[in-house]
Order: C-alpha cells, then sequence, then structure tokens
C-alpha cells in the first residue's frame, strides 16, 4: 500500500458538511402520493438509488458502496420496496418506524438517535418519522450500482401512475404533471408478479429484531475502550453487505495516527471530532460526511468535550449481494 498524501483543500473536497446537503424532493415513484410527497432525498457518496434525473451528487467515485439520506416531516413515510443489496440506516434525528412485509404490516420497530438497523434483503420495508419535528436517516447501501437493485410494491406503482407519475422499464421517472410522457422505445416498469411476491420473506418481530438492529446506547456502552464490530461477519449483525461498519465514540480510539488499504467513510453521529493528517486537520459536525482514501495517514480525535460518536464504513472484498442468512438464500 502506497502512502497518500491530501492537502486541506483535496481533503475538505471530501467532506461533504451536513449543512451543505442538496436535498431532491422527486427522487422517488412516490413523490406525488399523498402521504409521501415530502420526503427529501440526500445523495452523498455515489448515484445512491434515486429515480430522479435531476437528483444532486455530492461525490461521485463509489467505494463499493453509497452514502445517502432521507429527511421527512412528521408522519411522512417511504413506500414499500425491496432491495438486492444491502440498506442500512441509522437515526440521526427523530423517532422513526420501520415496519416490513408483504403489506407492511409483518413487523414493525421503533428507532431513535444513533440506533441503526440493517434491513435484509428481498423483503418489503417502508420507513415512517413517527416523531414531532423533522427527522434525518443515514443510509449505506450496497455495490457501486445502488440504483439496480429497487423494486416497489405493485401497489406503490399503481398510485403513483394515479398522482401523474410512471416509472420506466429504464429506471427513470416522468411526470405527467410536467408534460412528460414516456420516450418511444420505453414501456411502463412493470409490476411483479404472484411467483415474485410469493417469495417475499416476512420475519417475525422475534426472527427480526436481534439479527438487524442495534441500539445506541448499547453501542456506547460496549464501546468504552474500543471500537464496537457491528456490520461483519463477526459483528454484532452479522453480514456480507459487500463493506463493514463499526462504531465510535470518545474512549474507542487513541489519537495515533493509523492507515489502511481500504476505503473508509467517517459518519458523525454526534458531537465534534477532529480529522488530523499529514496535510493539516478539520473539524467534523454531527451529520458530516467524510471520505478517508486508501493510504492516508490520519487521525480521529473528539474536538470539544461532550458526547461524541460516529459510524465509520470501510470497503472489503466481500461482493454486494443477498443479506448473509440462510431464509435469505432462496431471495437471491
Amino acid at each position: 500500500m502506497g502512502q497518500t498524501n491530501l492537502t486541506m483543500e483535496e481533503m475538505e473536497a471530501r467532506i461533504v458538511r451536513y449543512g451543505d446537503l442538496v436535498p431532491c424532493r422527486t427522487a422517488f415513484i412516490d413523490a406525488h402520493t399523498p402521504g409521501s410527497d415530502q420526503k427529501e432525498n440526500f445523495t452523498i457518496i455515489g448515484g445512491g438509488v434515486s429515480e430522479a434525473a435531476d437528483q444532486h451528487v455530492h461525490i461521485k467515485e463509489t467505494p463499493g458502496f453509497n452514502i445517502g439520506a432521507a429527511g421527512q416531516p412528521p408522519f411522512c413515510r417511504n413506500s414499500l420496496h425491496t432491495h438486492r443489496t444491502a440498506e442500512v440506516f441509522f437515526v440521526l434525528s427523530g423517532t422513526w418506524r420501520f415496519f416490513w412485509g408483504r403489506y407492511g404490516d409483518a413487523g414493525e420497530v421503533t428507532l431513535t438517535k444513533g440506533d441503526i438497523i440493517n434491513i435484509p434483503t428481498g423483503i418489503f420495508r417502508g420507513f415512517e418519522n413517527i416523531g414531532t419535528d423533522y427527522g434525518m436517516i443515514m443510509a449505506i447501501l450496497g455495490g457501486d450500482d445502488a440504483g439496480g437493485g429497487v423494486l416497489w410494491a405493485p401497489e406503490v406503482i399503481i398510485d403513483a401512475r394515479d398522482h401523474g407519475l410512471i416509472l420506466g422499464d429504464n429506471g427513470k421517472l416522468y411526470d405527467s404533471k410536467k408534460g412528460q410522457a414516456l420516450p418511444e422505445g420505453i414501456a411502463p416498469m412493470p409490476v411483479m408478479d404472484d411467483e415474485s411476491l410469493s417469495r417475499i420473506k416476512e420475519p417475525s418481530i422475534e426472527e427480526f429484531l436481534p439479527h438487524y438492529v442495534a441500539r445506541y446506547l448499547d453501542l456506547m456502552a460496549l464501546s468504552k475502550s474500543q471500537p464496537v464490530d457491528v456490520i461483519s461477519p463477526t459483528g454484532l449483525l452479522r453480514d456480507k453487505p459487500g463493506f463493514a461498519v463499526d462504531f465510535i465514540q470518545r474512549n474507542s480510539i487513541s489519537d495515533a495516527p493509523y492507515s489502511t488499504d481500504a476505503h473508509e467513510i467517517l459518519m458523525v453521529a454526534e458531537g465534534h471530532w477532529r480529522l488530523s493528517f499529514d496535510g493539516g486537520s478539520l473539524s467534523l459536525a454531527k451529520g458530516d460526511v467524510a471520505a478517508i482514501p486508501p493510504g492516508l495517514s490520519h487521525a480521529i480525535t473528539p474536538a470539544m468535550s461532550g458526547e461524541a460518536s460516529l459510524y465509520r464504513v470501510t470497503s472489503n472484498d466481500d461482493p454486494a449481494g443477498p443479506t448473509w442468512v440462510e431464509w435469505q438464500q432462496d431471495a437471491k
């Protein structure tokens, strides 16, 4: 592994500040559907899963996975859909209800600040802000082309069509309210057939919680002396999604510089951090995302007193694909 050197300007270009996030309000097929029409989608690293041509992408280079975010006012929901690669969320702010199943009634779990959920592939899932204020969840999506793995429940496509949005079989949205129509040679995205729908899994809450949800307070307790392995083949949430996730708080990590041959993404959950490297040092605050290239010697230290925590996502050689559990294998 060779040494990587960056100037302050080059490193700053690899940081997406929470206050600089650019929302897209027409990112998905349910953008006009009542109850889902106030969502804001943010594509931070990579193309994400947006179906809108005007989605702003902050950093286009992907490290083998995508980073995004969703912001929603109270009681706004994201409609039922499924993925062929990983979809991981942690709560940056607000109170969120995640639900799953063919009709969204097989189970649900409520997450609050800092909680993380690794939603398995091959199940329909949705989420809703059930708090009293605008909320934000940060997302990690498996694969360089995360947009190639989204399938909507049939009723979502039908409802969207009734409100003027048509999803083409090219994965792009066309808005009849803006005078748009499907281009020649592009057909509407077909709805899932009965055979495909019959393969949708519906894990019980007892099957789901221990394997796919980790609580922030538990992670804070477990990380008093070292980082916590959250998502990996040996982590609290055992999986091989094409990346690994660990959790760090102020007492977890020394101020000694280190480097790796992997891409490293820092996602600040709480507090203020100092990112130091040979070219200088920069501060990171809640909601900021930093992309550390392979080979860069750097250190991460709390910048102020008080609560400080972050999720660190690293690339690895595992291919993006179905969730790594037995009951998922027939959903490939």
